[in-house]
């Protein structure tokens, strides 16, 4: 068993070790994706099976207040078979020579606001990269909701700072899309209302020197507007891999 539990911290992450943890996690999924208004039992699909599923737990009460799952690729030439390859036309990352890792279905209790329950999905997911020589990471990153009104500021924000480089960008795939670099091309963003609404994970991405596609795909069954987010491991700041690694210790 694979456990990260950090020395006096409230939270603890591990992996799943049976059908029951990832059940756990896939209870919490369609709760946090889908809310109590939807009775979808389990978020599932056929990606489940091959990833490595990390749960985050409370240390006192066991109870699960985050997940997600990662899905090791050997290179570029693998990442047609991922999730976000559904998505989006990925062939800019297919010479991609090193290994890489696709994190999905990242999600925290709603019920639950502790940041450092962040910070401890964090330190397990750096302590993989760094074990597994990961070099990129990238996945979907959410915004809930299928209705872009209420995220502008956020997408501008992203246009004018936070595009993937040209020859790494992700291609349109997805039948419906929000195309927000060009519909915000002349949008000025208020840099802290957009802020506020930008997603938690998409937000330590951005802070690590992630990139995203220059439109987000309208996902109805998810019910969320997502971005493909990658973040090269050599390019995130010195100060902050030491930060990460001291939480991975």
């Amino acid at each position: 068993m694979t456990r990260f539990d950090p020395i006096n911290g409230r939270f603890r992450a591990r992996q799943a070790e049976c059908d029951k943890d990832i059940a756990a996690a896939q209870a919490l999924r369609a709760l946090a994706f889908h809310g109590t208004d939807v009775p979808v039992g389990l978020d599932h699909d056929q990606f489940d099976p091959l990833c490595t599923h990390y749960l985050v737990e409370d240390r006192d009460s066991g109870t699960l207040v985050c997940c997600y799952r990662v899905l090791p690729l050997a290179n570029g030439a693998d990442i047609a078979g991922s999730y976000s390859a559904q998505f989006y036309d990925l062939s800019g990352l297919s010479a991609f020579p090193d290994p890489m890792v696709e994190l999905g279905r990242f999600c925290i209790h709603p019920d639950w606001q502790d940041p450092d329950i962040l910070r401890v999905a964090w330190g397990a997911l750096t302590r993989y990269v760094d074990d597994k020589k990961v070099e990129i990471m990238f996945g979907c990153s959410s915004f809930p909701g299928t209705d872009e009104a209420g995220y502008l500021d956020a997408f501008a924000l992203l246009k004018d700072r936070h595009l993937a480089p040209e020859h790494m960008s992700p291609r349109v795939k997805a039948p419906q899309i929000f195309p927000y670099a060009d519909k915000l091309r002349i949008y000025p963003p208020d840099a802290k209302a957009g802020m506020q609404v930008m997603p938690p994970l998409l937000r330590t991405y951005l802070l690590m020197g992630g990139w995203v596609s220059d439109h987000a795909v309208v996902d109805h069954h998810m019910n969320t507007l997502h971005v493909f987010t990658g973040l090269e491991i050599r390019a995130i700041p010195d100060t902050r891999k030491r930060l990460l690694r001291a939480v991975a210790q």
